[in-house]
């Protein structure tokens, strides 16, 4: 099969790794890939967004299945105009992908699916969300509604942090409609399925660790790092989440119409009165695909495409026994306006088993690898136990060197 996969970040990079394992492959584009990707298929130089290109490119090079890792194109279209060429693709049309690209959207589906999550309130305007948040008299979880790189959620811990999330997420172009939502309180983790329009195929349950520093202090980012699988998580509970409160959004997308068609990725709280889903994703999750993928077992390409031709079976793959750890290195100034261009070493000098390094936000310059976006690494380690990936994907972070690097260093230790 030749295979044309969208995107550049970390997770690509793994999707990547995954999709070369598989013994029905004969080609693999990545666009526009990264220096990782370029090292298992071959990069070409189209951006995400441009979709003519991405389609002639499909057509000319006669792929098979297109797989789409982020999430603005797929909110934007892309799977259709693929579907429109008479290409199979993975990932969920834009219909099917308000699921992510509209939080109130998503809201609404789960009320009529009766799927438990947290309550919340839509506002157009955001004096409106203002004084909603004023008369509650309490702290609000402040969502824009729109695709905001994960960065457009804002949990505030009293009044006055929620009015100011609200004066600056109303600022941004995925905030013009805001959501106030319960704040609730436990445990997250991330479940993340293969889904053919009808039927669902779990992958094995990760945690991941938004806030830029130890202790979950500090803004949100896209992600410092994740662990699989939750040993707190038990079968049951997995079972439970995937039947009832994912199944039945699957169900009710159907029936409109809309089936959902791709990597369905939800988002989960364990609170004392049980699990809510705080959010759904319309892809792989990113860390969460640095961790997931390798503790998957059998051909993932061909589970893919038996999604994008809606004959997905549950047995179509298995979890591998052990763990797995990511830890994300990210750029000098990240969440912010992250620095570009500083040489990155070490990584040419890591050769130890159960180690994999997931390229990001890297390019190659005259002097070599060099940072080039705000997460630049992802170093996963594997291990038949928990602490055993943990500790191998830290002695990897320590001899990967770049100026000013950021990262965490509790990934996985509230597991431990």
């Amino acid at each position: 099969m030749n295979v044309l996969l969208i995107g550049s970040g970390g997770r690509e990079h793994a999707l990547a790794w995954k999709l070369s394992q598989s013994p029905i492959l004969e080609r693999l584009l990545i666009a526009p890939g990264n220096p990782g990707t370029d090292q298992i298929g071959h990069n070409i130089s189209i951006l995400v967004n441009d979709f003519a290109a991405l389609v002639d490119l499909g057509r000319r090079e006669q792929i098979d299945l297109v797989v789409v890792g982020p999430d603005n194109p797929l909110a934007d279209g892309i799977v259709d105009h693929f579907l429109d060429a008479g290409i199979h693709a993975f990932g969920p049309t834009a219909a099917a992908a308000q699921l992510e690209g509209s939080k109130s959207f998503a809201k609404e589906l789960m009320a009529e699916a009766g799927v438990p999550t947290a309550e919340a309130h839509a506002f157009d305007d955001p004096m409106a969300a203002a004084a909603f948040a004023r008369e509650s008299g309490k702290p609000w979880v402040v969502k824009a509604d729109g695709l905001a790189l994960g960065k457009g959620v804002i949990v505030a811990d009293d009044l006055d942090t929620t009015l100011a999330a609200i004066a600056t997420l109303s600022t941004i172009p995925a905030g013009k409609r805001l959501l106030l939502e319960e704040r609730l309180h436990g445990p997250e983790l991330s479940l993340l399925a293969l889904c053919d329009g009808r039927t669902l195929l779990p992958l094995p349950v990760a945690r991941d660790h938004k806030r830029l520093r130890d202790g979950d202090a500090g803004p949100n980012t896209g992600g410092m790092g994740a662990f699989a699988p939750v040993d707190s998580v038990d079968s049951d509970l997995a079972d439970m989440i995937v039947a009832d409160m994912m199944q039945p959004v699957v169900d009710v997308m159907e029936a409109r119409g809309i089936p959902f068609q791709g990597s369905l990725y939800a988002g989960i709280i364990l609170t004392d009165d049980g699990p809510r889903i705080l959010e759904f994703n319309a892809r792989f999750g990113d860390p969460e695909a640095q961790v997931v993928l390798p503790l998957v077992e059998g051909d993932f390409l061909a589970a893919l495409l038996a999604c994008a031709e809606g004959r997905l079976t549950p047995d179509m793959l298995r979890p591998r026994p052990g763990y797995a750890v990511c830890v994300v290195l990210a750029a000098a100034n990240y969440p912010g306006a992250p620095r570009r261009g500083d040489v990155i070493s070490g990584i040419e000098d890591l050769n130890a088993n159960d180690l994999i390094v997931f390229h990001a936000g890297t390019s190659i310059s005259a002097e070599g690898l060099v940072t080039a976006g705000g997460r630049v690494l992802g170093v996963t380690g594997l291990g038949a136990t928990l602490q055993a990936a943990r500790d191998r994907a830290y002695a990897a972070v320590e001899q990967i060197e770049f100026t000013d690097k950021q990262y965490r260093t509790d990934i996985a230790a509230i597991a431990l």
